[in-house]
């Protein structure tokens, strides 16, 4: 059976023995903040196309160029505002900022952090099984797409002394930004989050004794940044694309894939300490967007790992080809209670606009399964990781899969609350005198 405490209960297979699931109301208590009440809700992972001149400004800003901070601040927030604005207006229940200030989903953090030294030169091995399957097309790719089209180059870093946060303008600037946007938009906070890189997205080591140190010290800095996110009233979400490449990484045996895991998910719950889970979005993915993509760990490899983070809300890719089967694994697999799964329903890999009809069905899917308290409607990924001037999906093309996302969580939301029309009471005949 399920536990409040996170424990995952696998069913065996070959038995008869269903998974019990048991829903916060079902346990007589107040819905988790994440929970839905009378409809499925809407989210996404994140990062959203900037405009070009806040690229602009970022470019200039990260190469140490002529820079007007007043200008950047202006432009920033006003971008802002109109992004939670068109989020609003498309559909989204729960909005955020787009990561807008940021050079990318993980890259931002090394401008946050002291004990970080470049290596330029160094060169950073990726995807290595699967580049090595298609070198030609993965050439070309990531000479376009993904870090290839970044406007601020990604340099691998190195630590190379104790780590200290030094984030704290930077952080109370997004905050305040998408806390003033959110209201203008008529959002209230509760339905509104920062993503913020997990420990694992930051850099190697040089400087602790063991890679367990470097986590533990990474994390309790990565501390600071999460509880004040959620000490100003919205919730934090933790990305970690990097926990689902260990079981695919040629360096690691089994023994070695558990036990890294096991370091990763200690270090996110080291980070989230004193941090209530219901304020807590985890998410996490698998790198490439757009590619074959035939040698990514099966969601079964990870899933357990992912539910032992002590967050509320639990997000994955589940809208395209190479895993969109993966929803029958939620048949063998609890989900603790109180706590709800965010599955894509819209990709971030490619630019057809899913058909409302589709999204409902992938919706329902997960819903019959965990319950229709416990189902969050999102995308797969982000649709800017980084900040570039030509993002895999064209911009206007986002904005119309939200729409889409909307209108599907609004047809399976009519499905799954729906009341049954009540029979006519049949009148009682007088008793014989």
């Amino acid at each position: 059976m399920c536990h409040n405490d996170g424990a995952v209960q696998l069913i065996s297979p070959g038995t008869d023995a269903k998974p019990v699931r048991t829903g916060a109301r079902q346990l007589g208590v107040a819905m988790a903040v994440q929970q839905n009440i009378d409809h499925i809700q809407t989210t996404h992972t994140g990062s959203l196309p900037r405009p070009h001149q806040l690229l602009d400004l970022l470019k200039a800003k990260s190469g140490g160029k002529a820079f007007n901070q007043t200008e950047w601040n202006t432009t920033l927030s006003k971008a802002v505002t109109d992004c939670v604005r068109k989020q609003v207006e498309c559909g989204i229940d729960t909005v955020t900022d787009g990561e807008f200030s940021k050079s990318g989903f993980f890259t931002y953090i090394r401008e946050r952090l002291e004990g970080f030294e470049s290596r330029p030169g160094q060169k950073q091995v990726s995807f290595a099984e699967e580049v090595s399957a298609f070198p030609e097309y993965y050439a070309q790719y990531f000479q376009q797409a993904m870090m290839g089209g970044a406007v601020v180059p990604a340099v691998p870093v190195v630590c190379t002394g104790p780590l200290k946060y030094r984030g704290e303008e930077s952080l109370q600037r997004d905050i305040a930004n998408v806390k003033n946007a959110a209201k203008v938009a008529g959002v209230e906070e509760e339905h509104v989050f920062l993503p913020a890189t997990a420990p694992s997205g930051v850099g190697a080591n040089e400087y602790y004794k063991s890679e367990e140190e470097y986590f533990h010290a990474l994390a309790l800095e990565l501390n600071k940044e999460y509880r004040t996110i959620v000490a100003a009233g919205i919730l934090v979400q933790v990305d970690d694309p990097f926990l689902s490449e260990i079981f695919v990484d040629p360096r690691f045996d089994g023994r070695q894939k558990k036990r890294r895991a096991a370091i990763y998910v200690e270090a996110v719950n080291t980070a989230l300490s004193g941090i209530p889970s219901e304020k807590v979005r985890f998410h996490t993915c698998y790198g490439i967007n757009e590619g074959p993509r035939i040698h990514e760990a099966a969601l079964a490899d990870f899933l357990p790992h992912v539910l032992k983070i002590k967050a509320g809300q639990y997000s994955f890719e589940s809208a395209n080809p190479r895993h969109e089967h993966e929803y029958h694994l939620f048949e063998k697999i609890n989900v603790p209670a109180g706590k709800v799964i965010c599955p894509g329903v819209i990709t971030h890999a490619s630019n057809i606009v899913e058909h409302p009809e589709w999204i409902a069905e992938r919706i329902l899917r997960f819903a019959k399964l965990v319950g229709r308290e416990n189902v969050m409607a999102g995308s797969d990924c982000g649709f800017s990781s980084q900040a570039t001037y030509k993002t895999e999906v064209h911009p206007t093309i986002v904005w119309e899969k939200f729409k889409a996302m909307r209108e599907g969580a609004d047809l399976a939301s009519k499905k799954l609350w729906a009341r049954k029309a009540s029979k006519p009471r049949t009148k009682r005949r007088p008793p014989a005198r």
